[in-house]
């Protein structure tokens, strides 16, 4: 596998752990009451399907070990693009109940891989 996706995957790891740091001990109605948590989740969201989004144009093959990921890079384009619809509650379950699964999955990928 090319430094380059293992590079992408890395980084979109990394997201979905700072995503779980910033939001640990927190509940939904702390996360929509604070506007700088939200853009500060969105941002890591945002980073997560861009690096997914780029290592998938550098290697289709990733598709096989995540398949939801043309959904994940999906869902980054709705925060860019339809930032003024996004639904705060949406993005605090993916954030809780997704993004675990996301983050072994990507660990799991690296260490298969040699690059964790």
């Amino acid at each position: 596998m090319s430094r380059a996706v293992s590079k992408r995957l890395f980084d979109a790891m990394q997201a979905c752990v700072v995503i779980a740091e910033i939001t640990s001990g927190k509940d939904y109605a702390a996360y929509s009451a604070d506007r700088i948590l939200r853009y500060a989740v969105e941002r890591q969201f945002e980073i997560i399907g861009e690096a997914l989004g780029r290592a998938v144009r550098l290697d289709r093959d990733i598709l096989t070990d995540l398949p939801d990921l043309p959904n994940i890079v999906a869902f980054r384009n709705r925060l860019i693009h339809g930032y003024d619809t996004v639904d705060d509650s949406i993005v605090w379950n993916i954030a809780q109940e997704e993004l675990p699964i996301l983050e072994a999955s990507l660990r799991q990928w690296l260490r298969a891989h040699g690059d964790l």
